[in-house]
């Protein structure tokens, strides 16, 4: 029993080599060098530097082989739409009107349902949209290294493997980079409102965000897997010597919420926060390509098992958009959305935030603030959410072995 046991393990540890040999780390490391590069000036939504990645996103899936599923004969998916102007979202009817585009292209198996892969290929620009976590942003290239040319550089690799791998899946395949992400999940909610496919015919939906910095206990947050029956066990299944936090909500900071709005099943892979999250300093020479690789070959054999069933069915899961906190106010932190412990795991502290201020340091555990226990990511947004501007409280961290209460006075 044993050495049958043990040529199961190897069959499946040779079938996780031959998924990772078949990805890229070439190719991973070429488009996350341009679309990161100080050239395009962090291809903020609307400028002359985001067509430019949208042209060398198009490029790639013509050199392919794929089909174009734009909107008018080619590989763009157009959209406009007024930017927000101010931190609070609020819309100045009066502001010029942003022209922007999604890449869409298609691999047709003449199947009747079709799997989706997408991820953003936005990012900040030169901060200047209030969304950057940097003490003076404005006028600095945002170059989005991780957030989000690697999950870009991910859908192409996983188009390039999915036209190549000389296997005709049971579904057909839409490759999605949407624009406008960091301005409000405005590429995908714009593409959901007038797709180029019949989202009825679509079985689920695969989102990658943030997929370059694969950590050495190569930890991996797997998001939406409560809006169909069949996620868990097979990624459960298939992770390998990955270690997978699940998470089973639909509604998520991506672009995966726009779908599951539209009732289809969504995954969604991240690879955790990082203290250079939406600053100038997420760049290139950061990205862990070799786990990008690792994560991408992962992603390969899930959608492979998932290919072989039916049409998922959908399920709504426990978060609704009017259960989502409204935050009036931010800590300046950055959770560890990975961490399987008790608590919010401080995996960033933003200079001159509250939580700086306090004296909260990258490393902390939260598990509390003000009256409310956090226990979870949910439990902190949760309180969070009951404070504004100028309300003093306390913030409880577990340091090492200690335990600290901090005064924190929100701005």
């Amino acid at each position: 029993m044993k050495s049958i046991v043990l040529s199961i393990a190897t069959l499946f540890l040779s079938f996780q080599a031959v998924f990772a040999q078949d990805i890229s780390e070439k190719n991973l490391r070429k488009t996350i060098s341009y679309l990161a590069s100080d050239k395009l000036k962090g291809r903020g939504t609307g400028t002359e530097s985001e067509q430019k990645a949208a042209a060398y996103i198009a490029k790639q899936f013509k050199k392919i082989g794929l089909a174009h599923k734009g909107d008018n004969g080619d590989y763009f998916h157009h959209f406009h739409f007024r930017k927000s102007s101010d931190p609070h979202g609020n819309v100045d009817e009066n502001a010029p009107v942003i022209n922007s585009q999604n890449v869409a292209a298609f691999i047709d198996n003449q199947a009747e349902y079709t799997i989706v892969i997408g991820a953003h290929y936005d990012h900040l620009g030169l901060g200047y949209d209030h969304n950057s976590l940097d003490a003076n942003p404005e006028g600095k290239i945002h170059n989005g290294a991780d957030d989000n040319a690697s999950g870009t550089a991910g859908v192409i690799e996983l188009a390039r493997y999915f036209a190549k791998n000389g296997v005709r899946e049971n579904h057909n395949f839409l490759f999605l980079c949407f624009s406008g992400e960091e301005l409000g999940l405005i590429g995908s909610k714009k593409f959901t409102e007038t797709p180029t496919i019949d989202l009825s015919k679509v079985s689920f939906m695969v989102n990658m965000d943030m997929i370059g910095r694969l950590n050495p206990e190569k930890r991996i947050m797997v998001g939406g897997v409560g809006t169909a029956p069949d996620f868990v066990p097979t990624v459960n299944n298939l992770k390998g010597d990955l270690t997978i936090k699940l998470d089973s909500a639909g509604i998520g900071p991506s672009d995966h919420t726009s779908f599951y709005l539209k009732n289809i099943p969504v995954l969604f892979f991240f690879t955790g926060q990082h203290s250079d999250y939406h600053k100038p300093s997420d760049d290139t020479e950061k990205i862990n390509f070799g786990g990008e690789k690792d994560l991408l070959g992962f992603a390969i054999r899930v959608i492979e098992s998932l290919d072989k069933k039916p049409k998922l069915a959908f399920q709504e899961t426990k978060a609704k958009p009017e259960d989502t906190p409204r935050f009036k106010v931010t800590l300046g932190i950055m959770p560890d959305y990975t961490w399987e412990g008790e608590g919010v795991h401080v995996d960033g502290v933003t200079d001159g935030k509250p939580a700086s201020k306090a004296g909260v340091l990258k490393g902390d555990v939260i598990v509390g603030l003000g009256d409310f226990a956090v226990k979870n990511i949910q439990d902190y947004m949760k309180a969070l959410a009951a404070f504004k501007k100028g309300d003093n409280t306390t913030v409880k961290v577990k340091r090492e072995k200690d335990e600290k209460t901090l005064p924190v006075t929100f701005q």
